[in-house]
């Protein structure tokens, strides 16, 4: 059976990434789009409401796609619950660990789906890792995660909101392959967040892992080329080392032949076998690193943020 589907907010995420994902798999049929913002280029007919999207389009429509940012995503996605649909949430999948306990909970009180889309996941590299990483002791990590906020998500002033997490956006993406990847949680041992002077959320964040030699840099005011690597040491000689997010994979300096869909399109063929079994798959963990770095860090001022250098 094919599943109506619905996405919730039409960003840049939703254009570029979960349409196409959508339109290639043929599970899914996108019936509608909700957002508030004004649309020109949908290919479905377009609600600013959830609550008028399922009184019109009904049966229609067996599953959701939450993508907006993070403050509003619990509520819309405990109103599709609500309604009786299945649920794929963008990372992160709530604003809270809190908010994530609870819709766990709820779908499995309605015996609904519910997914957690952590799409870096699903990058090529990441279960050929864990599988080398399975069973061994890991002695060195370094996460690597700088980019340009002004390229990926340029003029959104949301990301520096209290909630907006801020450098975490993206690196939290690298926690997600990491919490996927190692043998072992991952326990922070310290960090230092740098805030904006004139924003609430960190443009750059260093950690450090206890039990191990480990530690992550996280910046989002870097110029150049994008920085996303993960390179590790177990105690027993392994060298990995994944680039590019996950894309490409090097062992003891050679690199290794990778399959693999695509990150979305892979999230969707996972969805798609959730939605039919009824099934709950939420990894709150990398929200867990995250929160545990944010509650043991010091705060250091970074100069204020305009985006254009200049004006806010």
């Amino acid at each position: 059976m094919t599943i109506g589907i619905a996405i919730i907010g039409y960003g840049k995420i939703a254009r570029d990434q979960h349409v196409p994902a959508i339109a290639a798999n043929d599970s899914f049929r996108l019936e509608a789009i909700c957002t508030r913002g004004p649309v020109s280029d949908a290919p479905v007919p377009v609600f600013d409401n959830a609550a008028a999207m399922f009184g019109a389009l009904g049966a229609s429509v067996q599953a959701v796609v939450v993508a907006t940012p993070p403050g509003p995503r619990f509520a819309l996605a405990e109103a599709a619950l609500a309604a009786g649909r299945a649920v794929l949430l963008e990372k992160p999948p709530a604003a809270t660990l809190g908010e994530v306990d609870a819709l766990v909970r709820q779908a499995h009180e309605r015996g609904l789906a519910l997914y957690a889309g952590w799409h870096s996941q699903h990058a090529a590299a990441v279960q050929p890792a864990a599988r080398l990483l399975a069973g061994r002791t890991v002695g060195r990590l370094r996460i690597r995660w700088h980019e340009d906020v002004r390229v990926w998500h340029p003029g959104q002033d949301w990301v520096w909101d209290a909630g907006g997490l801020g450098v975490f956006d993206p690196g939290i993406n690298a926690l997600s392959i990491a919490s996927a990847i190692l043998p072992a949680p991952l326990i922070v041992g310290g960090a230092c967040l740098s805030v904006p002077a004139n924003r609430q959320s960190p443009i750059g964040a260093e950690i450090t892992f206890s039990g191990i030699d480990g530690a992550a840099s996280f910046n989002w005011n870097h110029t150049g080329a994008e920085e996303w690597t993960i390179d590790i040491d177990t105690a027993d000689g392994l060298s990995l080392s994944l680039r590019e997010g996950g894309a490409r994979l090097f062992v003891g300096g050679a690199e290794q032949r990778l399959d693999g869909a695509g990150e979305y399109p892979s999230l969707y063929r996972r969805f798609a076998g959730l939605v039919n079994a009824r099934a709950v798959e939420v990894d709150a963990e990398p929200m867990r690193i995250v929160a545990d770095a944010m509650l043991v860090a010091r705060r250091g001022a970074a100069p204020a943020f305009h985006w254009n250098g200049t004006d806010a």
